[in-house]
């Protein structure tokens, strides 16, 4: 009963002392990535850097106690914190004032109630309706996008924000001429070292290394006197109970916020989660992961900190580091929590401009550019809603681009099933077997049959499609006595679609061609006789197979030899 309530308890009480080692060196490693990451998607997000931390401790824990997933390292994540500066910025223009603030924190509470009822009312489906050319489309312009945002950071202009790319880059066309060169220099700097780091020593905790690095220089080198951008006193302690703004208004304006939000992190969190889980042999639950990712979400709203999902980075390094259960994930906030206690004052003299460099970095591997070579090899229609929504994104936002990336999904999904695949068949000799013509020139067609075989579950939205391509050959064969389904493919069928085929069926015999179907699954077979097709067609409903048809129907005895 308590491993239902609190599903760590599963890996709690079996826990083996063989993975504590692994799970400790993995924890340390996360919280080494977590702590400036998080700091910089803060600022992102147009909170105080302090934020992130709050968000990598108690959300972190949370989600590692209900959480499915053995290695999603959840905290702030620059996709999220995009949509939050985006959205919540519009509602109240002092991006970090007192009142952005409090609205963020709402914000973290309507996603995390918004993650925990839809996986309560067990909408973890969702999931599976978007396609994978659309994330990556998606998540190529939002990198991009992030990535442009902190160009202010590097540059030491003051931008104000922008949320699509023909914004963003136009903002820092017409500032760059005041760019301040101290910063540039500090932010191309960093940039450089983190590239080569992560080329000759990837395992190496490189932000965590560069960050150090930036705050000693800014201190020895006095930079805050030459104008360099610091993140300044950092609280310390431990995250406060906060104080969200709790008025309807707020609640209603965020909304659409908070669905983006909710849809976007849970999707960036499973996808990785299924990734680790595949390589590892066990089950992630997309309903479980939506409870524990809103639940983290709640704690990040009501502890002072911002929306939280699972990072792929920080999750693909957490696997590769070792982490066996999330006992790494407990350690990793406990780190963090031991750097708000002790560490904060270290962060005074932390140039913006290094966090803004980290974010560049860390987004820069999320721009992919095999998919879409390999979607337009193999499927052109994928590749180019990849293109779509990839443009879609820069063009629009990240709001809107989620949105339209889940528009195109179902878009895709509903034109594929209204368009079944629908082949004539034809009788290949020596094999005993059907196949289709289109592929197969020297099957042999009957004269007085037309074989049809439907790759899909018949349904309202593709009855229209199979009437016009049973029109289009029935011309073309005037002789055709006879139209045998083949319905081998088809899985279900609704009652739509049945009253259809028997307004199909009806208007045909007055052209003196009739209806038989062959290899039509229990399932179906019960529906269609549900509706009365046993009186209607009596056996020719119930043929085992094509060739069992054909001569019963009297229609191949010349042509087709028994197997």
């Amino acid at each position: 009963m308590l491993a239902r309530i609190v599903p760590a308890w599963d890996w709690l009480r079996g826990y083996r002392r063989a993975d504590l080692a692994g799970d400790l060196a993995a924890g340390a490693v996360v919280a080494v990535m977590l702590v400036p990451q998080s700091m910089a998607y803060a600022m992102l997000a147009g909170l105080p850097p302090v934020a992130g931390l709050y968000a990598s401790t108690a959300p972190l824990a949370a989600y590692a106690l209900f959480g499915s997933s053995r290695h999603l390292a959840v905290g702030p994540v620059a996709m999220v914190s995009l949509v939050v500066v985006a959205k919540c910025s519009a509602i109240v223009p002092e991006v970090g004032s007192r009142d952005y603030v409090r609205l963020v924190l709402l914000l973290s509470l309507m996603v995390g109630v918004l993650q925990v009822a839809f996986g309560l009312l067990r909408m973890g489906f969702i999931v599976n309706f978007l396609s994978h050319a659309v994330i990556s489309g998606f998540t190529s312009a939002a990198a991009v996008l992030i990535a442009l945002s902190q160009l202010k950071h590097v540059l030491g202009i003051p931008l104000p924000s922008h949320h699509t790319a023909l914004e963003l880059l136009t903002a820092t066309a017409r500032g760059i001429g005041a760019t301040h060169l101290p910063t540039l220099a500090v932010g191309l700097g960093s940039i450089a070292a983190l590239v080569l780091l992560k080329r000759l020593a990837p395992r190496f905790p490189s932000a965590i290394a560069v960050v150090v690095a930036g705050t000693l220089g800014a201190w020895l080198l006095g930079l805050e006197g030459r104008g360099v951008s610091l993140v300044g006193k950092v609280p310390g302690g431990l995250p406060g109970l906060s104080a969200p703004d709790l008025s309807l208004r707020g609640a209603a304006l965020l909304l659409p916020a908070a669905l983006t939000i909710a849809f976007v992190a849970f999707i960036e969190a499973i996808s990785i989660a299924q990734v680790i889980a595949v390589k590892e042999r066990y089950r992630v639950s997309a309903n479980r992961e939506l409870v524990a990712l809103g639940l983290a979400n709640i704690v990040a709203g009501l502890l002072s900190g911002m929306p939280v999902t699972g990072g792929v980075s920080r999750t693909a390094v957490n696997h590769q580091a070792g982490a066996r259960t999330p006992l790494a994930s407990l350690v990793a906030a406990a780190l963090v929590l031991l750097t708000l206690l002790v560490l904060t004052p270290l962060f005074r003299f932390l140039p913006n401009a290094v966090l803004g460099a980290t974010v560049i970095v860390a987004v820069a591997g999320l721009v992919d550019l095999r998919t879409p070579r390999r979607l337009f090899a193999v499927k052109r229609a994928d590749g180019w809603s990849l293109v779509a929504a990839f443009v879609g994104t820069l063009a629009l936002g990240v709001g809107a681009g989620v949105l339209l990336g889940v528009g195109l999904s179902l878009l895709l999904f509903i034109w594929r099933t209204a368009h079944p695949h629908t082949a004539e068949l034809g009788y290949v000799e020596g094999t005993g077997v059907f196949r289709n013509v289109a592929r197969f020139p020297e099957a042999k067609t009957f004269p007085h049959a037309l074989i049809v075989r439907v790759d899909a579950s018949l349904y309202f939205a593709n009855m229209s499609f199979l009437e016009d391509w049973l029109r289009r050959h029935l011309h073309e064969r005037p002789a055709v006595k006879w139209v045998i389904m083949d319905m081998s493919g088809v899985n279900d069928i609704d009652a739509v679609a049945v009253e259809s085929l028997e307004r199909l069926m009806d208007g045909y015999r007055q052209h003196n061609i009739q209806f038989a179907f062959a290899g039509m699954k229990g399932p179906v077979r019960d529906l269609v006789a549900r509706a009365g097709w046993q009186e209607r067609l009596g056996r020719r409903i119930g043929y085992v197979g094509i060739e069992q048809a054909l001569h019963d129907l009297g229609v191949a005895e010349s042509h087709l030899a028994p197997s």
